[in-house]
């Protein structure tokens, strides 16, 4: 009786150790994963700031605003547009 006695606490404490750990571990985890909900959050919050920043750099206005006062940009003036016809074979293919 002492024997099996002996076999069943120290499986009884092995038992409470891995129990132990398990919890240990568990929480461990949670913590980690409550750490990237709140780096998602962040990186969610910080991707509609950005998303709406590059939605009002992309208006019209002020993409034209920035080629006239920039890059000297004009509009043509009347009779300012030159077409060209192309008339070589490979153009006529077309």
């Amino acid at each position: 009786m002492n024997k099996i006695t002996a076999i069943l606490i120290v499986a009884l404490l092995g038992s409470c150790l891995a129990l132990v750990r398990s919890a240990y571990e568990s929480r461990r985890v949670f913590a980690e994963l409550d750490r990237a909900k709140l780096e998602q959050r962040r990186l969610d919050a910080e991707f509609r700031r950005l998303d709406a920043e590059r939605q009002d750099q992309a208006t019209h206005r002020r993409v034209e605003r920035v080629a006239r006062e920039k890059l000297a940009m004009a509009n043509p003036a009347q009779g300012g547009t030159v077409f060209v016809d192309d008339t070589s074979p490979t153009g006529a293919a077309r």
